[in-house]
């Protein structure tokens, strides 16, 4: 695993325990159930046992992000980022997105893969993704797959 990523006031890293990814799934909650709609259901899965829960945290506020790393074959699919209102747009998206890369490259897979809500493109489209093919509907909200090799 690398070293930690660094976000203003929040590094990234591994969730170190039960309840930093608690607090995780917690945060999902409240975004994507909360702020976006999305069903509980359809948010929490089985996946998130065996995922690699990546956390920012904040010594004031505790996980202020979130995303989610599963490695299906020599894929690592990342999933369920989410970052709390007050800290977004302070590189706290990116530096989640760096490190899920750097761990992904350490489990040995190739490529990473995300369905991106359509307003997140640009921030995938900076760390390396591309889209890969047309725009469709998850839990209501308009997404496009993206995908990154990973050299």
């Amino acid at each position: 695993m690398s070293a930690t990523r660094h976000a203003p006031g929040a590094p990234v890293r591994p969730a170190r325990s039960e309840r930093e990814r608690e607090a995780a799934l917690a945060l999902r909650t409240a975004v994507f159930c909360g702020e976006q709609g999305v069903p509980r259901e359809l948010e929490l899965d089985e996946r998130d046992i065996e995922a690699l829960h990546l956390v920012a945290v904040s010594e004031s506020d505790g996980v202020v992000g979130t995303c989610r790393l599963v490695c299906v074959g020599n894929t690592a699919m990342l999933g369920r980022m989410a970052v709390a209102a007050p800290w977004r747009r302070r590189g706290i998206g990116a530096a989640l997105i760096a490190e899920a890369i750097a761990a992904a490259r350490a489990a040995g897979a190739e490529r990473v893969s995300l369905h991106a809500q359509r307003a997140a493109v640009g921030l995938y489209t900076a760390a390396g993704f591309s889209i890969q093919g047309a725009p469709f509907q998850e839990a209501g909200i308009e997404h496009v797959a993206m995908e990154r090799a990973l050299d």
